[in-house]
């Protein structure tokens, strides 16, 4: 049964210590209970850590520091590279291994899965497209119009039900969009100071990290409203990337700038 984070509480546990000192963690994802894909910028690779052990099981060496990650299924990942170049990551017995690079049209900004697809958003021009797994596009946004919405889309998810989630850190806004890049709503509040990492609980409870404010921020699309679930009081600081494990009940969160992963169990 999904949580109602507007009653439930987030309790803090102890937070996890990626081995090996110096890391710079760009994004998160959950891949079975008790497992985290952490993308670790500063060390160039992949890393699977055990949460429980706190030990890191399994790590891919890139040619560059990896920005944003996500799933494709429970055993691909898909990871942004500099540039125009998207690594995709195989987990079999917890074991990371490369498999093909894809080569898309613009410089990547954001990335999420959905419906079999990724859905990317670009820097150069800040517009989106979703593509398939093999790298042809199979919707884009309208570079001449709709593009200027976005500023700085940086960060994205998607719900369980399919509609991806934008986090722009440029207009402090959140903006749904449905499978064929149609804009459903734009959410904007005072409560969202440089919005970043973004992960959806339900179809309608988005956390999102407000990095100025040192708070997650919960979106409640249905109604249009946000709160502050957590702040630095709870421990959060310079907060840039987060997930959710639904099995456990458990929000991860990950600072930029720090080797250490904060744990907060939903009850």
């Amino acid at each position: 049964m999904s949580p109602d984070l507007t009653k439930a509480r987030l309790k803090r546990q102890p937070s996890i210590q990626l081995p090996g000192g110096e890391c710079h963690i760009y994004d998160l994802a959950v891949v079975s209970p008790d497992m985290l894909l952490v993308s670790n910028y500063s060390k160039d690779c992949v890393q699977l850590l055990d949460c429980l052990k706190g030990e890191v099981v399994s790590e891919v060496q890139l040619q560059d520091g990896p920005y944003r990650i996500c799933l494709t299924d429970m055993n691909t990942a898909a990871v942004q590279l500099k540039g125009r170049r998207i690594q995709m990551i195989k987990l079999k017995d917890n074991t990371l291994t490369k498999a093909r690079e894809l080569t898309v049209s613009e410089d990547v900004y954001g990335l999420t899965s959905s419906r079999n697809s990724l859905v990317v958003s670009y820097r150069s021009q800040p517009w989106l497209a979703v593509i398939s797994l093999d790298g042809k596009v199979r919707h884009q946004f309208d570079k001449s119009g709709k593009s200027q919405h976005f500023k700085d889309p940086a960060f994205m998810c998607t719900s369980p039900g399919g509609s991806v989630f934008i986090s722009d850190c440029g207009t402090y806004t959140i903006t749904k969009v449905d499978a064929q890049l149609n804009i459903i709503q734009t959410f904007t509040s005072p409560l969202l100071q440089t919005p970043y990492g973004i992960t959806a609980v339900t179809e309608d409870q988005i956390l999102v990290c407000s990095y100025s404010n040192n708070s997650l921020v919960l979106l409640q699309p249905s109604t249009n409203t946000m709160s502050t679930l957590l702040g630095k009081d709870d421990g959060i600081d310079d907060p840039w990337s987060l997930t959710y494990c639904p099995d456990q009940k458990k929000v991860y969160v990950g600072p930029l700038y720090t080797a250490t992963i904060k744990v907060y169990q939903v009850s």
